[in-house]
């Protein structure tokens, strides 16, 4: 997964796509989310008088929406901004948005489509325009900045297991790791008003009558849309980051980071990969951190760099997995792994944010687990330099498979 150091080039984008309908904020006042809420507690969910009655209130709230919002959907349609392209594309050819020339038709993509069976026009129309998609994600880059009182999962249930595997990836690599937060990425903070109306302030810089409007909406949506899951469909979460530290005025500095989605751990935990998909989800964001430490990335303005950054960081990622002293993991269990995990489908070849192929980013893997299986001093971990340096070597012949 890309990297993060400047949050500039990703909230550029989020301006543009919810900035259009802004200047114009008005309603026409026919109702407005919190009335539609308060009408809506007093019917049964169950009961046919709902269905007809939230069908009249949809239309009512169709109806109502600010001036411009057209635009708004519209751009969020298009760019539906995900930080890792690949989590991008895949939401998007999930809920129907864009072809793709990938094969769309992987394990992972399937559980994701299958995720979203019970998802009509009405419920992908309003997380689109609401910007729902994108909130945890930046609440979670923006204001998770301590370690403390972090759990992972939606009930907690992959805490023990991220924790240990973040202590000894601390334990295993040599680099200055303990100033990194580990922070998770939950879908119930969509519940949060007064989150919801700080995050859409920041990245859409509407008022706080305008930021009220969509958190009410949102608030609303959760609670008449079982779809949702009241902000624990993984949709929401399916992201995992590394975040180099840097400044953001309105918050103040953010550290450096870790960031775990739930919806990323529950979507590989679905397909079989309970045992393994935390930690080398958590070893391969760890290995940009190396990479930042180390000022390995330089400029990740072309398919080429950013291809090299992230087969290094599968590389890092391998390594650990399979060493003695790292997460001592059974080869071919973690090879099963990353074969559906480097398949979620990157064929933009020519673009910055290429990853490699699925067979180049396995050629990179298996080098890294030879290194560590071949070793002749078994048990003795390199230096993240002398693995680097190894790394780089070796890179030419990985880029040809």
């Amino acid at each position: 997964m890309r990297p993060l150091k400047l949050l500039i080039a990703i909230t550029a984008v989020s301006f543009i796509l919810v900035t259009g309908c802004k200047k114009d904020f008005q309603t026409d006042s026919k109702i407005t989310p919190a009335e539609l809420q308060a009408e809506s507690k007093t019917l049964a969910k169950q009961s046919t008088q709902f269905s007809i009655a939230l069908k009249e209130q949809l239309a009512k709230l169709r109806s109502s929406l600010p001036v411009g919002y057209e635009k708004r959907l519209e751009q969020s349609s298009t760019l539906l901004l995900k930080i890792h392209p690949e989590y991008r594309d895949m939401v998007r050819r999930a809920l129907n948005i864009v072809p793709t020339p990938c094969n769309a038709n992987t394990t992972i993509n399937q559980w994701l489509r299958n995720e979203l069976a019970d998802w009509d026009d009405d419920v992908i129309f309003f997380a689109l325009l609401t910007g729902m998609l994108d909130f945890p994600t930046y609440d979670a880059l923006l204001f998770e900045n301590s370690s403390t009182g972090q759990y992972f999962g939606v009930n907690g249930e992959y805490t023990q297991r991220i924790n240990k595997t973040f202590k000894d990836l601390q334990r295993f690599w040599n680099i200055q790791s303990s100033g990194i937060v580990m922070a998770a990425m939950h879908g119930k903070m969509l519940l949060d008003r007064d989150k919801v109306i700080r995050i859409d302030r920041i990245l859409t810089g509407d008022s706080q009558a305008e930021a009220e409007y969509w958190a009410d909406l949102i608030i609303f949506l959760l609670d008449v849309f079982p779809q949702y899951r009241n902000g624990d469909h993984p949709i929401f979460t399916f992201n995992s980051i590394a975040v180099e530290s840097f400044n953001f005025p309105p918050s103040g500095i953010i550290p450096d980071k870790i960031i775990m989605g739930d919806g990323i751990m529950q979507g590989f935990t679905g397909i079989g990969y309970y045992d393994v998909a935390p930690q080398a989800i958590l070893a391969h964001e760890f290995g940009h951190h190396i990479q930042f430490q180390l000022g390995l990335l330089g400029n990740l303005n072309s398919p080429e760099a950013t291809r090299r950054a992230e087969l290094m960081a599968d590389a890092f990622s391998a390594y650990y997995l399979s060493h003695a002293r790292g997460a001592s993991m059974q080869w071919k269990r973690v090879k099963q792994f990353l074969q559906v995990f480097f398949n979620i489908g990157d064929c933009a070849f020519t673009n910055n944010n290429h990853h490699g192929t699925p067979t180049q980013r396995m050629a990179a893997a298996e080098w890294a687990y030879n290194v560590a299986n071949n070793a002749k001093k078994q048990g003795h971990i390199l230096t993240s330099q002398e693995f680097t340096a190894l790394f780089e070597a070796q890179l030419p012949e990985l880029v040809t498979h």
